[in-house]
């Protein structure tokens, strides 16, 4: 078994099959996350971004070896065009801004990518562990931190309800809360009820996200609660 790994590895076809394989296993641990949180690049953008990354290293190498190039002319243009598809994912909508984290991801994705295909193995696991931690757990320091917070609140009312007074009801939670409400709109019209999505602002120091929702899924005529997050 010892014998067949050394071989693997020494031989050429080993070396690129182990770094197709590493690249494909590191970038798709970080879009597992953004699978796992239902943004629309998750592991399967993610991991063909990292493998792809890695083919283009391994072909500069090779192009660098048969016609003497610099090997690092291919790599930075994929740098450079990353931004496109990293654009791509971020929308805005009024004060909110979506998909920042994925397209740093993206970003982080193609440098491990590019890490692995040039042999560094070590620093290109330890950096998909730290970048999987920040993805992950960030949010639980930046909520300390932050003075005030903005999130997207979506709530679906139901369509027996007095959708008028239901709504004037949320606005005075919101003004005694000192909530400032940013922006409201009817996204969706459901068979059974509505969906409004808020755009709110609060002081962390006063009032949190968990009190927030907790209030909110105590009124009758609102039949779910939840929080958009990047």
């Amino acid at each position: 078994m010892n014998d067949f790994y050394t071989f693997f590895i020494n031989s050429d076809t080993g070396i690129v099959l182990f770094k197709l394989l590493l690249s494909l296993i590191l970038a798709g641990i970080i879009g597992i996350e953004r699978s796992a949180m239902n943004k629309p690049a998750g592991f399967g953008t993610f991991a063909i971004l990292g493998v792809s990354a890695c083919l283009v290293v391994i072909a500069s190498n090779y192009y660098a070896d048969m016609y003497s190039i610099d090997a690092a002319r291919i790599p930075a243009q994929v740098l450079a065009g990353i931004g496109f598809i990293g654009a791509g994912t971020i929308l805005r909508n009024g004060y909110n801004v979506k998909g920042i984290t994925t397209a740093a991801g993206i970003f982080a994705v193609t440098c491990i990518g590019i890490a692995v295909g040039i042999g560094c193995y070590i620093p290109a696991s330890v950096a998909t562990l730290i970048i999987f931690l920040l993805i992950s757990y960030s949010h639980y320091i930046t909520d300390n931190i932050e003075l005030f917070s903005t999130m997207t609140l979506r709530v679906t009312v139901d369509k027996i309800s007095n959708e008028g007074d239901l709504l004037k009801k949320l606005d005075d939670f919101f003004k005694e809360k000192k909530i400032n409400v940013l922006s409201i709109a009817n996204n969706s019209n459901l068979k059974d009820g509505k969906i409004f999505e808020y755009i709110i602002s609060f002081n962390n120091k006063k009032i949190s996200k968990t009190e927030i929702i907790a209030t909110l899924i105590t009124f009758d005529d609102l039949s779910n609660v939840e929080i958009s997050q990047d």
